[in-house]
């Protein structure tokens, strides 16, 4: 063999080699994520259930004498004021009427006058012993008689001065009146034999309104509790109401009744709320989410509520140790306050909780870690508020509104 193809020979080898072996790929990097501090804030707890508006005042507007629609005065849909003329009915036939009242009345005071006369004159003639004691006591009755004949004619003046004056319909309440339910025209009138008289339009008042919502029997307890502590201010406990179309708990209220008894079916109890509504943004009728003021604010560790997970009921998050290795903690949560978690039980200040990567993350598993930044970071785990810190100092959480002095 020639012995310069057997030195080559090892080379060759090893070439084919390592030309039909895989190339040797690079290990994949650790897993960037982000960790972010509990931070230690001020919170308030509310309680949220549904509820629905009703109006404060609600009148039905119904004659209170037959006749026909003379003219109506008020826009539909439009607000009046107490004492607004609404609709006239046809007041001829009332004033006719008034003005016969009227003439029995100065007649049976003529008459009465005469009368009067003649007992003054019996008087007299009954001390001279020249008219009898029958035709003295007969005057004296007649006087009595046309009396009471004239205080029937005032009674029956004052009755059809009321019926004239019922022609005009007047607003009883300052509020939105509806649509007119019957035109100019019309003959409208009273129902005997307990019937109602026929409904002319509706006014509702608009500010303030009123919540109603049901609590179970332990919130019950508790929101009287507060009272009577003297938790609730002095105008009542701190209510937040917001219709279905709102984000937030614009409209600020108060607490101002409980019912007087339990439902025994439901376990619930009826609970009230007054609203100011100045904008008229509050419908009577219409359902929106009421929040009560559970307690006093108070202090807790909150994480974004994102970094929490779930596991059959039980919450943990992910957590960053010293060596930047991967830890399931456990933990017990308490209220969500806008994008942030209370956590009652399992975390301290210190501990760093992944909030964002969370998809790429085992437990054991190592990362690179990036500290999250107090403003500017991605929406998966930026807290949603401009006052947090992420340092584990204390702070204030800007998504939930703290109790004001006037709710």
């Amino acid at each position: 063999m020639n012995p310069t193809f057997t030195r080559l020979l090892p080379i060759l080898c090893a070439a084919v080699l390592t030309a039909c072996s895989p190339p040797k790929t690079a290990p994949l990097p650790p897993p960037k994520v982000t960790v972010s501090h509990p931070q230690l804030a001020t919170v308030t707890n509310w309680d949220e259930y549904p509820g629905h508006l009703e109006a404060v005042e609600m009148v039905e507007i119904r004659p209170r004498v037959s006749g026909y629609i003379d003219s109506i005065h008020f826009q539909d849909g439009a607000e009046v004021k107490a004492g607004d003329l609404l609709f006239v009915i046809d007041p001829r036939p009332y004033q006719a009427e008034l003005d016969h009242v009227q003439a029995q009345r100065q007649q049976a005071e003529t008459h009465l006058g005469l009368l009067r006369n003649d007992l003054q004159r019996a008087e007299g003639l009954r001390g001279t012993k020249a008219i009898s004691e029958e035709e003295y006591d007969s005057r004296s009755n007649a006087v009595r008689e046309a009396e009471a004949a004239l205080v029937a004619a005032k009674a029956n003046e004052s009755t059809a001065r009321i019926n004239l004056d019922y022609t005009q319909i007047k607003a009883p309440i300052s509020g939105k009146i509806g649509r007119r339910l019957v035109t100019a025209g019309n003959f409208v009138q009273l129902q005997g034999n307990g019937g109602s008289a026929t409904v002319l339009a509706t006014i509702v008042s608009v500010n303030p309104i009123y919540g109603y919502f049901d609590v179970e029997e332990s919130a019950f307890l508790k929101y009287r509790g507060n009272a009577k502590a003297g938790e609730a201010k002095s105008d009542g406990l701190a209510c937040e109401l917001a219709l279905v179309n709102e984000e937030g708990f614009a409209h600020r209220g108060r607490l101002d009744f409980f019912d007087n008894q339990v439902n025994p079916q439901t376990g619930t109890i009826r609970l009230r709320a007054v609203f100011d509504n100045d904008d008229r943004a509050l419908v009577p009728g219409m359902y929106a989410n009421v929040r009560v003021l559970a307690g006093p604010p108070e202090q807790t560790l909150v994480v974004p509520d994102v970094a929490v997970g779930s596991d059959q009921g039980y919450k943990y998050v992910y957590t960053v140790n010293a060596e930047n290795i991967v830890k399931k903690q456990d933990i017990t949560t308490g209220r969500a306050h806008g994008a942030l978690r209370a956590v009652v039980k399992g975390l301290t200040a210190e501990d760093r909780v992944i909030v964002n990567g969370l998809m790429m993350i085992r437990p054991g598993a190592k990362v690179e870690v990036q500290v999250a930044k107090a403003e500017g970071e991605s929406p998966k785990s930026e807290v949603q508020s401009p006052k947090s810190k992420v340092d584990g100092k204390k702070a204030a959480v800007g998504t939930e509104p703290q109790p004001e002095s006037k709710p």
